[in-house]
């Protein structure tokens, strides 16, 4: 029992040091990337990635990875849940979280002082209510989506920014 107590200990420590010893991204590569990530979010060009949903007042929940917010020029597309108190339900269950295609809205980056961190603000315009995605995105690709809708409960997204080709 000690030797099998030992082995297990050792392969822990192992699996440990391989883990840490990966490889890491070197300077110029964040550089290139933060780059990337500035010219996309300045020209409303990039896909939301979400991982976790915050609803206001309950535990985070993990989503599986076909949940996005793509944002271009002409175009938001939402393909998001919702969990979460709604005070006015739709008529359609199907309209139970986000999942809409707009071409009328407003694209607006906010100023956020300091380095390497952008805010992005979109209002809905041609929904039936107001939604307002506010994105907070950082130069390593990772971001935080604010959903504000007059019909329901706040709710936050965490995730990462991909970069259309």
């Amino acid at each position: 029992m000690k030797k099998f107590a030992l082995y297990g200990i050792g392969l822990f420590f192992s699996a440990l040091v391989l883990q840490t010893c990966g490889t890491s991204r070197s300077a110029a590569e964040k550089e290139l990337i933060a780059a990337d990530i500035r010219h996309a979010v300045e020209k409303s060009d990039f896909i939301f990635e979400a991982t976790y949903a915050y609803p206001t007042g309950y535990r985070s929940v993990y989503l599986s990875p076909y949940y996005n917010v793509k944002v271009s020029p002409d175009t938001v597309k939402a393909y998001l849940p919702y969990y979460g108190r709604a005070y006015r339900a739709p008529m359609d269950p199907r309209e139970g979280g986000f999942n809409f295609t707009s071409t009328d809205f407003d694209y607006k980056l906010i100023p956020v002082k300091g380095k390497g961190n952008w805010q992005a603000e979109v209002t809905i315009l041609d929904l039936d209510r107001p939604v307002t995605f506010r994105f907070d995105i950082w130069e390593n690709g990772t971001a935080r989506l604010d959903v504000n809708d007059m019909n329901r409960q706040a709710i936050s997204f965490q995730g990462n920014i991909e970069i259309k080709l």
